[in-house]
C-alpha cells in the first residue's frame, strides 16, 4: 500500500467505529451500515452510513499525514459564500475523524461516464460555472498565497517524475534550460493575475450532482489557496479525468467569463486576452499533473492514474502548439513521448 499498512488501516477503522459509537445516538447513526465510500490521491478515506432518515459521510484523515484544520476552515469560507458544501455534523480532530452531511453518491465524472443527454450535461455545467463564480467571491481570509514561488515549486514534478522516472529520459543541458525558461514564462504570467479563492481541483470528480443543477455539491477543497483567477476554469474545461474538445472548452469558458464579468470579478473586458491567460494557466497545471500522475503510479502504486496521461498530454499539446513561445517545449515533449517505455502491471 502507499500510505498506511493494512494493520494501520485496521486500527484506524477500529478507532473510527469507537468514535462513531460515542455519537451514534445523537446523530441516529446505524454503524452496521458503515461502508467504504471512496479514497483519494492523499491519505484520506471516506465512509458512508445510515443516519436517521438519510445518510452521512465520515472522513478518515490520519493526523500524522493529514490536518483536518484546512478542510474545516475552507468549509466555512465556502458555506458563508452560499456554496453547497458538506455540513460538519461532528468532529474529532485529535484522531482525524469528521462526520459530514452527504451531498450524494454521484460525481459529475460518474454521471458523464454513465451517459447524459447534452441538455442535462449543459445544465449541470452551467450550474458548476455559476458555483465557480460564487466561489471566487468568497473570502480568502487565512488562505496561503498561490504565489510565484509555489507555482514554480509545483512544476518540479514534471522533469523529476514524468521525464526522468516515467519516460526514462535524461534531459540535456539545453533542454533543461528550455524547461526553465518555459516555466519562468508561465509562472510570471500566472502569478500576475488577480487572486481569488482557488479550489485547485475544480473538475468533474469533485463536483457532486445536486438536487438542483444550480447548486452542485463541491468537495475536496482542503488545499484551497488565494491564487490566479484563471486556475479553476482551466481545471474545469481541461478536465484531467474527462476529455472535452476545444469547442466545448471554449463554450464553457465564454459562459464563465460572461458570468464573472456580470458579478464584477476581474476577468478583463477582452475575451481573447482572457482565453490566452487561462490556456497558459492550463498548460502550467497540466505539466504539473503529468508529473503528479507519474508520481502517484511509480511512488505510490496507484497505477490507474497512468490511464489519464494521454488526455493530459493532449491538453498540453493543444496549448503548446498554439503559441510560438512554447514550440521548444513541444520538441521536448516529442522526445519524451517517442521514447516512453510502456510498463505493464498485473493485478
Amino acid at each position: 500500500m502507499n500510505s498506511v499498512t493494512e494493520s494501520g488501516h485496521d486500527s484506524r477503522r477500529a478507532a473510527l467505529e469507537r468514535w462513531l459509537l460515542s455519537i451514534a445516538s445523537q446523530h441516529q447513526l446505524d454503524l452496521s451500515t458503515l461502508a467504504t465510500a471512496s479514497s483519494d490521491a492523499s491519505f484520506r478515506r471516506y465512509f458512508r452510513l445510515d443516519a436517521g432518515t438519510g445518510t452521512a459521510v465520515v472522513m478518515d484523515a490520519p493526523p500524522a499525514q493529514e490536518d483536518c484544520g484546512p478542510f474545516l476552515h475552507v468549509t466555512k469560507l465556502l458555506a458563508d459564500a452560499g456554496l453547497n458544501v458538506p455540513a460538519i455534523l461532528a468532529e474529532n480532530r485529535e484522531e482525524g475523524f469528521l462526520l459530514l452531511s452527504d451531498l450524494g453518491r454521484d460525481t459529475f465524472y460518474q454521471a458523464v461516464q454513465a451517459g447524459l443527454d447534452d441538455s442535462r450535461l449543459q445544465s449541470m455545467y452551467r450550474g458548476a460555472l455559476g458555483a465557480l463564480v460564487g466561489m471566487q467571491q468568497a473570502s480568502t481570509q487565512g488562505l496561503q498565497a498561490f504565489d510565484a514561488q509555489r507555482l514554480l515549486e509545483e512544476l518540479t514534478v514534471f522533469p523529476q517524475w514524468y521525464a526522468q522516472k516515467h519516460c526514462r529520459v535524461e534531459l540535456n543541458e539545453a533542454e533543461q534550460s528550455t524547461l526553465s525558461d518555459t516555466f519562468g514564462m508561465l509562472v510570471a504570467d500566472n502569478a500576475s493575475q488577480p487572486r481569488v479563492l482557488v479550489h485547485r481541483d475544480f473538475h468533474s470528480p469533485n463536483l457532486m450532482v445536486g438536487v438542483s443543477d444550480d447548486a452542485p455539491g463541491i468537495i475536496d477543497y482542503q488545499d484551497a489557496l488565494a491564487g490566479p483567477i484563471t486556475y479553476d476554469i482551466a481545471s474545469l474545461v481541461m478536465d484531467a479525468r474527462t476529455t472535452w474538445e476545444e469547442p466545448q472548452q471554449l463554450d464553457w469558458a465564454i459562459r464563465y467569463w460572461e458570468m464573472a464579468r456580470a458579478q464584477g470579478l476581474p476577468v478583463g473586458e477582452d475575451f481573447a486576452s482572457f482565453h490566452r491567460a487561462y490556456e497558459w494557466m492550463g498548460l502550467q497545471r497540466n505539466l504539473r499533473i503529468l508529473g503528479v500522475f507519474a508520481r502517484l503510479s511509480h511512488r505510490d502504486g496507484k497505477h490507474h492514474y497512468l490511464d489519464h496521461i494521454p488526455r493530459v498530454s493532449t491538453y498540453v499539446r493543444q496549448v503548446a502548439g498554439r503559441y510560438n513561445a512554447f514550440r521548444p517545449l513541444l520538441r521536448i515533449l516529442d522526445k519524451l513521448e517517442n521514447r516512453q517505455v510502456a510498463t505493464g502491471y498485473t493485478f
